[in-house]
């Protein structure tokens, strides 16, 4: 029995060249298409969440620009090299964590990047990549369901960072990582009655983990119960939100005129809460449009999941869906309020550098994983 690869499409028009182009290159049309509406859709509202800055939006297509070039390259390699590949991104990950804790800069009262002059980056950003490429190339080799020893060692690769980044502190950062590990076991076949003590563990340790809370973390979860109680402080942010989402109605006041993020009564409007602007300026029709292209992406990488040909790729593809998914229900729900403040960026769309670059790599993973399939014959 051999293997090749799936047929090139006939070259008989202008379309099928350009996808013939995109099949050489390792990239999914489907999944590029989707990227291309969601990244241009994202660079109109922040433009105004911007307040028409015209380097902010240049400075963001730099940085898309950056990131695409990792996708590219990322897609070029072939699943089976990024599962030898694996543990060396965890281990340098982990090491760069490490290195924040005695040599990362600070700022706004965290110890998160890590400066080499010419680039500044948030090593935890990386971790969102390696933890569930690591747990995908080790359960690849195990028998699924996972046994209870494999579980254990899966546990202990995610702890270790998601403590360290914890550490920093970025409790937002440290509980994504630890949902994007948990979604390859989940994927892996997490026996429910696993499953079950997962959750009152994670019900006991609540009191725990609010006593190792910082002040600030702790006021976010009282601001996040009842703001009202300090409307001019900790509660300032979801209350201006809250007030620029409802304001826009179904239609939104229109493009460029927001008055909570122009006025400046909308903080951290064109990075954490961009999705409050969208929400004012464009309206319920607006803000539906973004969660459709949204549901495009995740979509696309579900089946790419899918149509995966090995228990390294099915993983991989399905936690990094699923992780995207969380990244845009945290944000949204944290800017609407029903959830706590905790510094996600909306993917695509915020002004940010890291995380844009990771996010693009992983999609890059996702494009590698769908354009290298093999097709099996006698």
């Amino acid at each position: 029995m051999q293997y090749r690869h799936p047929p090139l499409p006939n070259v008989t028009s202008s379309t099928a060249r350009h996808q013939d182009l995109l099949f050489r290159w390792h990239l999914d049309s489907n999944l590029l298409q989707a990227l291309f509406f969601l990244i241009g859709f994202g660079l109109v509202i922040l433009y105004s969440a911007g307040n028409e800055n015209v380097h902010t939006v240049e400075g963001q297509c730099l940085r898309l620009a950056f990131a695409a070039l990792v996708l590219a390259a990322v897609a070029q390699i072939p699943p089976y090299r990024l599962r030898v590949m694996a543990p060396w991104v965890f281990f340098v990950g982990l090491f760069f964590l490490v290195a924040v804790m005695a040599m990362g800069d600070v700022g706004k009262g965290a110890r998160r990047w890590l400066d080499f002059g010419i680039i500044r980056f948030q090593p935890s950003e990386i971790m969102k990549l390696a933890i569930p490429m690591y747990l995908a190339s080790i359960l690849h080799e195990k028998i699924l369901p996972p046994r209870l020893t494999t579980l254990l060692l899966c546990l202990f690769i995610i702890l270790v960072p998601v403590g360290l980044t914890a550490l920093q502190p970025d409790l937002g950062t440290a509980l994504m990582l630890l949902l994007t590990g948990f979604c390859v076991i989940f994927l892996a076949g997490l026996p429910y009655r696993y499953l079950i003590l997962v959750v009152l563990l994670a019900a006991a340790a609540v009191p725990v983990l609010w006593h190792f809370m910082h002040d600030y973390q702790r006021q976010r979860v009282l601001t996040f119960l009842n703001p009202e109680t300090d409307p001019l402080g900790h509660g300032y942010h979801i209350i201006q939100s809250k007030i620029a989402i409802g304001s826009g109605g179904i239609f939104g006041k229109g493009w460029l005129m927001g008055t909570q993020s122009h006025l400046n009564f909308l903080p951290e409007h064109a990075t954490d809460f961009i999705f409050a602007v969208a929400g004012e300026e464009l309206g319920l029709f607006g803000a539906l449009i973004l969660l459709l292209a949204y549901a495009w992406v995740i979509g696309r990488g579900f089946i790419i999941a899918y149509t995966a040909q090995d228990t390294f790729s099915r993983l991989l593809a399905g936690s990094l869906a699923i992780a995207f998914f969380f990244n845009v229900f945290v944000n949204i729900g944290m800017v609407c309020g029903l959830l706590p403040v905790v510094g996600i960026p909306l993917p695509l769309v915020s002004y940010g550098g890291t995380s844009m670059v990771t996010l693009m790599a992983a999609f890059g993973v996702l494009m590698s994983i769908q354009t290298h399939r093999r097709l099996w014959s006698n």
